[in-house]
């Protein structure tokens, strides 16, 4: 049974924000963690940068991608933690990556500071891009 999600926040902040330990970020030195809940089950991420930047994946992406390599598709809320005192909010291409899995996705992002922002990714990203936009195959 899923565990109810007001309880679940917590603990996946809390994931999120020792994921953040993991990050690979040699060149900005902007330390980022995600935790996704898929179904019950939390998977963690952290961002990895690269010389080239562009090429760079955010810790919310690698959090998503990897619950999906695990066949965890049914996300159903994601925590972010960043450096900085004020919360850090998803990238428009990490708010796009996770449309695809649940556009009403909860979305739970922490300070440093403790204060957090809890928003419906819909809300974050209005008029989204999906796969109804594809039409029928």
């Amino acid at each position: 049974m899923d565990r109810p999600l007001p309880e679940a926040l917590d603990e996946l902040v809390a994931a999120a924000r020792a994921a953040r330990d993991g990050a690979y970020a040699p060149y900005s030195e902007f330390r980022v963690g995600a935790a996704v809940l898929a179904g019950d089950e939390i998977v963690t991420g952290a961002n990895v940068e690269n010389a080239s930047y562009s090429v760079a994946i955010c810790a919310e992406r690698v959090a998503a991608a990897h619950a999906v390599a695990r066949g965890l598709r049914d996300l159903r809320a994601i925590a972010v933690v960043g450096p900085g005192e004020e919360p850090t909010a998803p990238c428009g291409v990490c708010r796009q990556f996770l449309n695809e899995f649940n556009p009403d996705l909860v979305v739970v992002s922490e300070g440093s500071n403790g204060d957090r922002l809890l928003e419906p990714l819909s809300a974050l990203l209005p008029e989204a891009f999906g796969p109804a936009d594809l039409g029928e195959r």
